[in-house]
């Protein structure tokens, strides 16, 4: 019986830190990248688990507009998280690494805001000879 309670408040404290971060960008309607794997189309929602601090390499592109390549990291510690941690490390017998895992609850900020200015590429073409149009 003390192994299934245990093993229940085990899975409770431990279990997963998901969340979500909210891409927005101006204008909306931008395709968002992150590390390489298309995330959707502004605004769109990016789901992460907590960690020590890891970075996420953002590309927001939308025709028409420059692409803008940003980093962003985990900074911001999740409480309620942490504190469960600590707790469950407190309470269950050999909760050391728990208490460790206390360690590892840095999360994104709540939402990120992109602008994209307008490309200003300009195509050349030949109409005839002599004559360009820009």
């Amino acid at each position: 019986m003390l192994k299934l309670v245990a093993a229940a408040l085990l899975t409770f404290f431990t279990s997963a830190c998901a969340h979500q971060a909210v891409i927005l960008s101006d204008p909306p309607g931008a395709r968002v990248m992150i590390d390489g794997k298309l995330v959707g189309v502004t605004p769109c929602n990016f789901d992460y688990n907590n960690s020590a601090g890891e970075d996420y390499e953002v590309t927001v592109s939308k025709e028409g507009y420059g692409t803008v390549h940003h980093d962003i990291a985990a900074v911001e510690v999740d409480r309620a998280t942490r504190n469960k941690l600590l707790t469950a490390g407190l309470i269950i017998p050999g909760g050391s690494a728990l208490m460790l895992g206390a360690l590892f609850t840095k999360k994104l900020r709540d939402n990120y805001e992109f602008v994209l200015k307008k490309s200003s590429t300009v195509t050349a073409r030949a109409e005839s000879a002599g004559e360009k149009t820009f």
